[in-house]
């Protein structure tokens, strides 16, 4: 099997290119002109890199004829929520046009057969009622942020291909997923990496963190790209999946766990500028649908990813 992956340079792609090598696949991705190759540098005697930029229809269209893959893995977007708020509309257009020029890419080349999972988000479902968790695929679609309003146009435009020209589409609704390569702009990733530099003597003994009272569903990014390959080969086209492990934490929680992993005492202070306008307090999913259609379960403890996230911002700081 052929596979192209949009977003490889990224945290979950490149991951997703060494599970997906594992597995025997051949692994091509994108990347643009100023991509950092750091996370993918240990591969690059294994896979085929392409440039071109998603928001470049033509560019695009030459590519998925170069490679002719057998399955689009579509990561490639602007993913942080915080930064939706600061760039509202560079956000909705890397995410929505850039989607929109790979399925009309393929569409266009008549590549009817080729298999895509898309990465949409938890982030979709947004305003969450108590009698609403754990969070089904059926759950209404409320958004809170931008980020989260461009991932509900890319899931329905995913649904809408699927109907419209029978493109074997599959749409993952993936809960917050972390583990080593992850920005540090992300929460758990931002946590471990300001320990590191606290051990290093890097900067002072303070934590700065954000909301610590919302509850967050953690899967590790290596076995969510697991999920993403066994939808690939098994999902329903035109379906959507929760990818989760049916378990939520606070923040605060995420944070204790971190600290314990410390090797000194640091203090917690509340960073205003970390605070958003409006806040997903919940998310909490439901992955009956992705088990009875995968037989898919976590099987990296929460416990482990923290410890190598950790380890690896410490060989980084």
């Amino acid at each position: 099997m052929r596979a192209l992956i949009t977003g490889i340079t990224g945290f979950a792609g490149s991951h997703l290119a060494e599970h997906l090598l594992d597995e025997g696949w051949e692994v091509f991705g994108i990347r643009r002109w100023r991509s950092p190759l750091v996370n993918v540098e240990h591969l690059m005697e294994r896979i085929v890199l392409e440039f071109c930029d998603i928001q470049d229809p033509s560019a695009v269209r030459n590519t998925l004829d170069e490679v002719r893959p057998d399955a689009v893995f579509h990561l490639a977007a602007q993913s942080y929520v915080l930064t939706s708020w600061q760039q509202p509309t560079d956000t909705i257009n890397c995410n929505i046009t850039g989607e929109l020029n790979v399925l009309e890419g393929l569409r266009a080349l008549e590549m009817f057969d080729v298999r895509v999972q898309l990465a949409c988000s938890s982030e979709e479902y947004g305003l969450v009622h108590a009698d609403e968790v754990p969070i089904k695929e059926s759950n209404p679609l409320r958004p809170l942020s931008p980020y989260g309003v461009s991932k509900v146009a890319q899931d329905l435009l995913g649904y809408q291909y699927n109907k419209s020209y029978n493109m074997p589409i599959v749409r993952t609704r993936a809960f917050n997923h972390t583990g080593p390569r992850r920005g540090e702009v992300f929460v758990a990733s931002n946590f471990a990496r300001q320990i590191a530099q606290i051990e290093k003597g890097r900067r002072e003994p303070v934590m700065m963190v954000g909301n610590l009272e919302a509850r967050r569903d953690f899967t590790d990014v290596r076995d969510t790209v697991r999920a993403y390959r066994l939808l690939v080969e098994k999902g329903e086209p035109g379906e959507v999946y929760n990818i989760c492990t049916g378990k939520s934490i606070t923040i605060q929680t995420l944070l204790d766990m971190l600290l314990e992993k410390s090797t000194v005492k640091v203090d917690v202070k509340q960073d205003p500028e970390r605070m958003r306008p409006s806040d997903v307090m919940v998310l909490e999913g439901d992955n009956t649908r992705l088990v009875e259609c995968t037989g898919w379960q976590p099987t990296i403890p929460l416990e482990k990813t923290l410890g190598d996230l950790l380890d690896w911002w410490r060989e980084r700081c």
